[in-house]
């Protein structure tokens, strides 16, 4: 076990500094995650636009929020299904026109364990779909204004990325053969983290080392994600895994994002989430990453086949 650089506790938001005339935009924060997450950048000051794909939940949100930390916050939501290309596409555009500078971008929303093989409207199966071609999208289309920020990409995986075919299944992509729920959905965990690294690794060939992207996961978090998309066992089994120790509460799960979207001078390199037993819980820090995610050779051709299929293409 590494030592963590951050003491025998961890990485705690109590080393966030006052973040007033920063902004950040923030994807999934109506629930899990995503909301501990946006309510921590809040109470410190910053700006916050967040990205959801329920309008009604958002304004709900918003007002929890003002609730519990006053009416002088600074936050908006705009509408994105991160499962429809044209839906991030025209949110993207509506946050370049709402916002002047991009501190982070913290790609926290996701699905998971969907039990039968679906494709979303581009015709993808529907966790590469979403959580991995949405966030590509996204990422691709704010990023001239993350790099005038000087600013960062925080992507949100999942030790999922280590739980499945540890490759990326270029032959079906979309698991017309053999479509297994967990296999689906850590390769579409797999790619998002992979595309980070080889995002730092083109950053630096291009000069442009002032823009920061990071890797991250919430560990075993009590959140909504497996009952918004999972099977019925899969969510009896995680609902009995909630009362156990081997998950941490929400709060906690947040705290790698909230990591990467703020520590000072935090190495790109790493992999950042609980470092307790099976990296499920504990004090957050970087840990270990299985070589698969680092790649290169498949990172290459995944950019290259996603470009392609968005029809986006990175401005680097």
């Amino acid at each position: 076990m590494t030592t963590n650089q951050f003491g025998k506790n961890g990485w705690t938001p109590d080393r966030i500094e006052k973040l007033s005339g920063k902004t950040f935009v923030i994807t999934g924060t109506t629930s899990g995650t995503g909301f501990e997450a946006a309510k921590i950048l809040l109470s410190k000051g910053a700006k916050l636009v967040m990205l959801n794909r329920n309008p009604q939940k958002s304004a709900d949100t918003i007002a929890t929020l003002k609730q519990e930390l006053g009416n002088a916050i600074e936050v908006t939501a705009i509408k994105m299904d991160l499962s429809e290309q044209a839906s991030v596409k025209k949110a993207a555009q509506e946050v370049l026109k709402t916002v002047s500078q991009i501190d982070a971008l913290i790609c926290n929303a996701a699905i998971a364990q969907v039990p039968k093989q679906t494709l979303t409207v581009d015709g993808w199966e529907s966790q590469m779909g979403t959580n991995y071609f949405g966030n590509f999208t996204l990422q691709a289309l704010l990023f001239p204004l993350i790099e005038k920020s000087k600013g960062r990409i925080v992507t949100v995986g999942s030790m999922g990325y280590d739980m499945g075919i540890k490759t990326i299944k270029f032959d079906d992509l979309n698991w017309n053969k053999e479509y297994t729920p967990n296999n689906a959905y850590s390769q579409s965990k797999l790619a998002q983290i992979m595309t980070i690294y080889d995002l730092q690794d083109r950053l630096a060939a291009a000069g442009k080392t002032e823009v920061k992207a990071y890797a991250c996961h919430p560990g075993s978090s009590r959140t909504n994600l497996i009952n918004s998309s999972g099977s019925f066992m899969m969510k009896f089994i995680f609902n009995l895994m909630k009362l156990s120790p081997l998950t941490q509460s929400a709060e906690k799960g947040a705290y790698p994002q909230l990591m990467c979207a703020t520590e000072p001078n935090l190495d790109q390199s790493g992999f950042y989430g609980p470092t307790g037993r099976n990296f499920w819980t504990g004090p957050v820090g970087a840990h270990n990453l299985g070589p698969h995610a680092k790649d290169k050779t498949v990172a290459k051709r995944l950019w290259e086949l996603s470009e392609k299929e968005t029809g986006v293409k990175w401005n680097i």
